[in-house]
Parts: C-alpha cells; sequence; structure tokens
C-alpha cells in the first residue's frame, strides 16, 4: 500500500470540504422553500413577520433577488439589499389577501451545485401547486440560478436568487380534494 503524502491529504480535505459546502447549500435551498411554503411547515412560527425574519437569515445583506425573463422581469424585478427582499416578502406575505393562499408547496428538482473556494452557484428547476381560498389554482415552474457565499463565521448564506419562469399553468378547481390547513409536521 503507497504511503499517503502531505498532498494527498490536503486534496482529501480539499474534497471533503467541497461536499460538505454542497450538503450546506442544499440544506439552504431546501430551507427558503420550506420556509416559503404555505401553510408553513416550521412549527412554533408565530405570524408572518417572524416566517420572514427566518428567510432573511438565510441572506447576506447585500443579496440580490430577481424575476428575469419575459414573465418574471415585470412581475419581480430586481431587489437589491436585505430592506429591499424584505420588503418584497413583506408585500407577499403582509396584509391578508384576497383571494387567500390557502396551499403552495415547492418541488425542487434537476439540481447542480458548483463550489469554488467560498463561492457557489446552485441551479434547480422547481414545480409548485398553488390554491386559493376563491377555488382557483395554479401549477407554476421556475427555473432558479442562486449565488452563495462562506461568511467569515463558516456559514453559508445566499447572495443571489434568480428565478426564471418555465410556465403557468392553470388547475381545474377541485383538482387537489383534501389538503391541510396547518402543519403539524414539525410539532414535538
Amino acid at each position: 500500500m503507497s504511503e499517503v503524502t502531505a498532498s494527498d491529504f490536503q486534496a482529501l480535505l480539499a474534497r471533503v470540504d467541497k461536499l460538505e459546502a454542497e450538503a450546506e447549500i442544499r440544506r439552504l435551498q431546501t430551507r427558503y422553500m420550506f420556509l416559503c411554503d404555505t401553510p408553513l411547515p416550521e412549527y412554533g412560527v408565530k405570524d408572518d413577520a417572524e416566517r420572514i425574519d427566518h428567510i432573511m437569515a438565510l441572506y447576506s445583506n447585500d443579496a440580490i433577488w430577481e424575476g428575469v425573463g419575459e414573465y418574471y422581469d415585470g412581475q419581480f424585478g430586481r431587489l437589491e439589499g436585505a430592506d429591499a427582499i424584505r420588503r418584497h416578502f413583506e408585500k407577499f406575505w403582509g396584509d391578508k389577501k384576497d383571494p387567500e393562499l390557502l396551499l403552495n408547496v415547492h418541488y425542487l428538482t434537476a439540481e447542480q451545485i458548483h463550489v469554488e473556494g467560498d463561492t457557489a452557484t446552485g441551479q434547480w428547476v422547481h414545480c409548485q401547486p398553488w390554491i386559493f381560498s376563491d377555488g382557483s389554482s395554479l401549477l407554476r415552474s421556475s427555473r432558479l440560478n442562486n449565488t452563495f457565499a462562506k461568511q467569515l463565521d463558516g456559514r453559508w448564506l445566499i447572495t443571489r436568487t434568480r428565478t426564471e419562469n418555465v410556465f403557468v399553468a392553470p388547475l381545474k378547481e377541485g383538482w387537489a380534494t383534501e389538503f391541510s390547513t396547518a402543519s403539524v409536521l414539525m410539532k414535538p
């Protein structure tokens, strides 16, 4: 058996660091989607303001959130900095909407994560069904091309969320006959 050299050991450490970074970025992106679901599955969050606090904890202070492409340019635009991103979420979850959003679940697929040192990019496709209180429903799909950075304290944060519409498809009323009004999954 050949002897392990210092450079072999350093190469192995670099590979482990990269795998750990990929896993942390995957958790970060899926946590973001989890916190955006309705009903919110995070147990103990008392209101939408606290939900937004949890979401904002995933972003760097100088992050960018943008919708791009022919459908999302006008709908979302480009938001720069934590304060602008927070205001975006406050508009989304703020005052009661009419019709009220009853169900929204994010399904992520087609993952690609590329780590280069202390920065990374991640691409996903996601689908999400929406059900509203007026009986209307739709299925939305988007492509995500996000960036991440490792902070001085070792945590990875989202530095850019970039979403592009793939399609929006109305669903027939009653396509989902039973769905939860509250999540108890995380309840102790």
